[in-house]
């Protein structure tokens, strides 16, 4: 059976495995030095892992590109991503407070609804994943026993787990979703 002609051929920039991303040697997440030392520092380092990936997964794609819905019927596109994972750090920030905080982008499923290829939309985007993960960063920086329960029975351990899980689900889209737009494989 042949391929479809709309089909993205698929591709790498790796030359020391092929079906990778990239070569180890140019794998930002990829450090010379021992892994941490600790459960606390351990989550955030595959943490710290899973972001860069999901900004590596986005890298070199224009708006539309960003945008594209590529697996239908799903609305799910890089840039939903990147917008749900803002909405989720939000939401995860105030499992923390203890208190209910209004979505960034409105109702049930407008951080994928309102991905749309526009760069003003795509620098928002990235502008809250920034701002949202750096103040649920801080939040439990305050919060550093993982034994410690949230109003919500939560605890830091628990959400810590859970934000790697959302982030590595998350990743896994991003792969099939950059497979479909431009033929760049996953790792």
């Amino acid at each position: 059976m042949g391929r479809m002609s709309d089909q993205p051929a698929r591709w790498t920039e790796a030359t020391v495995y092929p079906d990778m991303w990239t070569d180890p040697d140019n794998d930002p997440r990829e450090s010379d030095g021992p892994s941490p030392d600790g459960e606390l520092p351990t989550l955030l380092d595959f943490l710290s892992g899973y972001r860069i990936t999901l900004r590596m997964k986005c890298e070199g794609l224009d708006p539309e590109q960003l945008a594209r819905r590529s697996v239908p019927p799903s609305t799910m596109s890089l840039l939903g991503l990147v917008r749900h994972l803002a909405e989720v750090e939000l939401d995860w920030r105030g499992w923390i407070e203890g208190e209910s905080i209004p979505k960034l982008y409105g109702k049930k499923d407008a951080d994928f609804e309102g991905a749309v290829a526009d760069q003003a939309v795509v620098d928002a985007a990235y502008a809250d994943l920034e701002r949202e993960q750096a103040a649920t960063d801080a939040a439990l920086a305050a919060r550093p026993d993982l034994g410690e329960r949230l109003k919500n029975g939560t605890s830091i351990r628990e959400l810590m787990v859970h934000r790697i899980e959302e982030y590595a689900r998350h990743c896994g889209h991003a792969d099939l979703l950059r497979e479909c737009v431009d033929g760049r494989v996953g790792q």
